[in-house]
């Protein structure tokens, strides 16, 4: 009997080997990364727990907090739920303008958030076109309050779950509807056990990515906010105000805090995302 051996070609790679990638990973991540975050809180360090504490404590500080992850919620809520049926419709329907409108989802990524916010003050003012209307009839007050504060929010924060969404959608196998619909399925139970299961996770990605750039805006906030104290002032202007007053100390202790609640939800929101993906992969 003879024996025969078959040579395995090694796999080819374009990119140079495992070992020499992951240390320019490593070096790339922490010299963009963890060196200023480690400065951060470094700089913290130098207060003393009484000085940190009064820092990120004072109630207008609080005040801010409260707005700025309260406002992210719900901006990142809505953008969930509208940037949800934008995606569907910009996937599952053809219709004049289609190519338009998917271009005006990604207004927010290109338009400077300065501008954005000085439109979005305008048309929201007591004599801008939006709030004469709902001021004026509705008795409804946009901007210099909360209220504003989260329409800025949804407004910068919807392209993050449109375009997470859309690929999902456009990948989903049309085949499932079918057949959950010819097995006299409704369109409701098609959606929510065939459909929203597959849109979950990306759903849940969106909010996260919409939620973590809403708790760090500033430009496009800043002037429909109106920075009324212990109103509509957002936790990134303090820190602005104290950099502007060379207190670096009390302006990374903030920026800690700030750092550390974000890192936890978006750890919460990650587990979840994890969880849905499988409970979507389970068959039913």
């Amino acid at each position: 009997m003879s024996a025969t051996f078959t040579a395995t070609a090694a796999p080819y790679r374009v990119l140079p080997g495992f070992r020499l990638s992951l240390g320019f990973t490593v070096f790339y991540l922490t010299l963009i990364v963890l060196v200023p975050l480690s400065a951060v809180f470094l700089k913290t360090f130098t207060l003393s727990w009484d000085g940190f504490w009064a820092a990120v404590s004072s109630p207008r500080v609080l005040a801010s907090y409260r707005l700025t992850f309260g406002a992210a919620l719900v901006a990142g809520a809505l953008n969930v739920v509208f940037g949800g049926i934008v995606a569907w419709v910009l996937v599952r329907y053809d219709f004049p303008g289609k190519r338009l409108v998917d271009a005006l989802v990604d207004l927010p990524f290109a338009l400077p958030t300065a501008v954005a916010g000085i439109t979005l003050t305008a048309l929201y003012s007591a004599n801008g076109w939006f709030g004469r209307v709902l001021e004026g009839v509705l008795g409804l007050k946009v901007a210099f309050t909360p209220l504003g504060v989260v329409v800025a929010l949804t407004f910068i924060g919807l392209p993050f779950v449109v375009r997470t969404v859309q690929p999902v959608l456009e990948e989903a196998e049309r085949e499932l509807e079918e057949a959950a619909a010819s097995l006299g399925a409704t369109a409701l139970q098609t959606f929510g056990r065939v459909v929203f299961p597959a849109m979950l996770p990306s759903l849940l990605t969106g909010f996260a990515l919409a939620f973590a750039r809403a708790t760090g805006e500033y430009g496009s906030v800043i002037f429909i906010a109106g920075n009324m104290p212990m109103v509509s002032e957002i936790t990134p202007l303090f820190i602005i105000t104290k950099l502007e007053q060379y207190d670096y100390a009390g302006a990374t202790a903030i920026a800690v805090v700030m750092l550390a609640a974000s890192f936890l939800m978006l750890l919460s929101i990650n587990l979840l995302q994890a969880w849905a993906r499988g409970e979507g992969g389970k068959v039913r």
